[in-house]
């Protein structure tokens, strides 16, 4: 293995100076925990399991880690696990999400795609990262082709560094994502688009260089990158639940879309905790994780200056450690000097720099502490009151709740796409079914039923097709119910796993007529009124 470190960017000033033997030093505490790994025993592969430990028995002290999940809960965390020493120390789930539910990583599907970069080029098949990018494409086709638009390359790509114009502003509005996902050929979109600036002199943060990216892999293997990462990297570390969405052509959505387990997301991480390897095999080059340690990029993160990217991975220098990121707290967190990996996710961003404080003040020794009851009961018992979901208000039914039980409200074409709407409140069981325009009108209307709560509890819907998304991905819904007062009742509707906050639906009885008003966890209000009822 070579554990060099190349600086790679000029010592003509202080700074410079600094940020270069914190980048020597970065590495160096990687190479020498890879081969400390060399010289200890054979690790612990997680293949087909994980395994648990306490964290005293990890060198972690419970009271801390109970810390790190008190700030899950003010943070609107889903999940939070903790892998030291190959063993999970903590895995907590926040009600009403739970195990077994693959979760959306936003932006973590970047480094995915940067991932499978690297196994295509072990495999030989990508030559070099300093590849000219319009190589794999037909110039023809291609506008706005000029000097600067032929020099990008591959690591232009993954160092967001192409100099496309694009506009997707850290803590900003994405316009230009929004446009692409709109078009019908997303890659085209990219690639068309005009040159805001050389390559390789300004970081412009993009799905759409990662989106090219994916649609390369797609050119070298033949494979849809999903395809691909079944073959070369999901499978031989054993992620078989996922989803990942695609664009109109088939190509993966390299900037997103990409739906793991927790679980899933550790494995990642603790395959480049060891240096690429996994159960005697190399799956990736090792000068590829090193390469996360040479920092030249500063992406100007808003309320994180010391932020650094590379390779479609975000890196604290100074707190070493290096992850996979996406919005709303989907983190894979690497502390390779820790021997740890940790993995969120949520629903509402934070600085990631607080969640790694928090982590490495949760370590106390290399080796086992003595065991302490006492705080392992507060983590055990702190893991099951955020399992538990606390009910919130439910209101007065009123008499008008047996009027509009069951009725099918119906509605002309709207922006919020619902055809019909109903609600059987009381049913024994409770729910409500909604049928949506379907995008073909050849075909049938889509629709979807589940459970709803009445108590201030959420109710699960099941993991089926009947809930597919537009993305074609499997929902499950989590909704419940509130009358706010005579002739208004709302509904709050969670999509476990997407990573948005409920969406909000209050639908207004008025004689025969519903108006529905809904308030989009991400962003956004739309409203409709039914046009009839039967």
């Amino acid at each position: 293995m070579n554990c060099r470190t190349i600086i790679s960017f000029p010592l003509d000033d202080k700074a410079s100076l600094t940020a270069a033997l914190g980048a020597l030093l970065f590495g160096a505490s990687i190479c020498g925990e890879a081969l400390q790994a060399q010289s200890a025993t054979e690790p612990i592969w997680p293949t087909k399991e994980w395994q648990t430990s306490s964290p005293e028995e990890q060198g972690m002290d419970s009271k801390e880690l109970v810390r790190l999940m008190d700030f899950g809960t003010t943070g609107s965390l889903d999940s939070l696990l903790v892998v030291r020493h190959g063993k999970i120390v903590v895995e907590a789930y926040y009600a009403p999400y739970d195990a077994g539910i693959p979760h959306q990583v936003f932006s973590a599907t970047k480094s995915v795609v940067s991932t499978l970069t690297a196994i295509a080029s072990k495999d030989g098949l990508l030559d070099s990262p300093s590849h000219r990018i319009l190589d794999f494409f037909d110039r023809r086709s291609i506008a706005n082709v000029d000097d600067r638009k032929e020099a990008i390359t591959v690591q232009n790509l993954l160092y967001m560094t192409s100099g496309i114009e694009w506009k997707q502003p850290l803590g900003g509005w994405p316009e230009s994502m929004f446009e692409m996902e709109r078009s019908p050929n997303w890659v085209k979109f990219v690639l068309d688009r005009p040159m805001a600036n050389a390559p390789g002199q300004v970081f412009s943060y993009s799905n759409g260089n990662a989106h090219v990216l994916s649609a390369i892999i797609t050119k070298l293997t033949g494979m849809s990158a999903l395809e691909y990462a079944k073959a070369k990297l999901f499978g031989p570390l054993g992620i078989n639940d996922l989803f990942w969405q695609q664009d109109p052509q088939g190509i993966s959505y390299g900037g997103n879309g990409l739906y793991l387990q927790p679980r899933d997301m550790a494995k990642l991480g603790y395959l480049y905790l060891h240096n690429g390897a996994w159960e005697r095999q190399q799956l990736l080059p090792s000068d590829w994780i090193q390469k996360l340690t040479q920092v030249t990029i500063d992406p100007h993160m808003p309320g994180e200056p010391e932020r650094r990217y590379s390779n479609f991975f975000w890196v604290i220098p100074d707190r070493h450690v290096y992850a996979p990121s996406g919005y709303h707290d989907q983190h894979i967190m690497v502390f390779p000097e820790l021997d740890i990996v940790a993995v969120t996710t949520g629903r509402d961003n934070h600085p990631l720099r607080e969640f790694a404080d928090l982590i490495i003040g949760s370590v106390k020794s290399d080796t086992a502490l003595h065991s302490d009851t006492a705080s392992a009961n507060l983590l055990a018992n702190k893991i099951l009151d955020v399992s538990k979901e606390k009910p919130t208000g439910v209101g007065a039914r009123p008499g008008m709740a047996d009027n509009i039980s069951g009725k099918v409200y119906r509605f002309a074409r709207n922006e919020l796409n619902v055809k019909s709407l109903s609600v059987m409140l009381t049913d024994p069981q409770p729910r409500y079914k909604v049928e949506v325009y379907a995008g073909d009108a050849t075909r049938s209307a889509p629709g979807f039923t589940g459970p709803i709560g009445l108590d201030g509890l959420y109710r699960k819907g099941e993991r089926t097709e009947e809930g597919l998304d537009s993305s074609g991905f499997p929902r499950v819904n989590a909704v419940k119910g509130t009358w706010q007062n005579d002739h208004t009742f709302v509904i709050d509707w969670l999509v476990l796993g997407e990573g948005f906050p409920a969406d909000q639906w209050t639908l207004t009885f008025a004689g025969e007529t519903l108006n529905v008003h809904v308030k989009l966890g991400a962003g956004g209000e739309i409203s409709t009124e039914s046009e009839t009822e039967e």
